[in-house]
């Protein structure tokens, strides 16, 4: 039976490659980045990599990329008056409709509807 400690060297490790690999997506979240390449950036395997996002992140690479597009979403639909298109391409999608389901999944709403109920009420 395998102990299920981990090393101390090992959880460093793999925490310092999952603080690598989210300071890349962090600022290049609007690229094309693929597990692959942020891997070879910070010098590790596929499978390292998705294990330090497992153990360090307790999320997965995918998840936290798309939670970092949807957060950056959100604020340029409350900040731009920018089409939903453009928000679209300027997070990373270059499909708008796969935007727009990625959006409702993880909002609740479609984006134009996200936007005109972050939208700030108007006094009269």
């Amino acid at each position: 039976m395998r102990p299920t400690a981990k090393r101390p060297a090992t959880v460093e490790r793999r925490r310092t490659l999952f603080l690598d690999a989210v300071c890349i997506i962090d600022e290049e979240y609007y690229e094309k980045l693929a597990l692959d390449d942020v891997a070879r950036r910070v010098a590790t395997s596929r499978r390292q990599l998705q294990r330090a996002f497992a153990e360090a992140g307790e999320t997965s690479f995918r998840a936290y990329l798309q939670r970092v597009r949807m957060e950056r979403a959100a604020e340029l639909l409350r900040g731009s008056p920018a089409p939903v298109n453009q928000v679209a391409s300027a997070v990373g999608y270059r499909q708008p409709a796969q935007f727009a389901k990625a959006f409702r999944r993880h909002h609740g709403a479609p984006p134009s509807a996200f936007r005109v109920a972050s939208a700030p009420a108007i006094a009269a």
